[in-house]
């Protein structure tokens, strides 16, 4: 798992690379911590892309979220090698939709998952055969708002 610098992220304010020996070290069913957001943060934006295509699998799901059983409030059950390579997706979960089933994101720009303690943001795994998977990257970006970086 790789983080981009500041430069190369823009306007994000995490970017995580994730490669096919990454998902497989995640394992099916796994849990790994992504992210982090701060005391007084929220998430704004959280968007995947399969950077290089899946290669080896065709049952790659991930949930992206703050709930360590079933992190799904960003993104929620991503089928990733049904995506098409290059096409992001974004604000799938479960705080950003107004209702189970509709992809509409409740409101313009509205920061959800605000945090009054540091909170992970974890991603899980769910494939069968993602032992199998021989190539393969996603990356993830998120926005996370920190407004108590500007506290005297």
């Amino acid at each position: 798992m790789a983080k981009l610098t500041n430069n190369e992220r823009a306007p994000y304010t995490d970017v995580i690379r994730l490669t096919a020996a990454d998902l497989i070290a995640i394992g099916n069913g796994g849990t790994r911590q992504i992210a982090t957001i701060p005391a007084g943060g929220a998430v704004s934006l959280c968007a995947v892309i399969e950077s290089v295509a899946v290669v080896g699998s065709t049952s790659l799901v991930v949930n992206i979220g703050t709930t360590l059983a079933d992190p799904d409030e960003f993104i929620d059950a991503l089928d990733v090698d049904a995506m098409t390579t290059g096409l992001p997706t974004f604000n799938t979960g479960d705080v950003f939709v107004q209702t189970a089933g509709n992809t509409t994101i409740a409101g313009g720009f509205l920061p959800k998952a605000a945090a009054s303690a540091s909170t992970p943001v974890y991603i899980k795994v769910t494939d069968a055969a993602v032992a199998s998977i021989t190539a393969g990257e996603i990356l993830i970006g998120l926005q996370i708002l920190d407004l108590t970086q500007f506290q005297a």
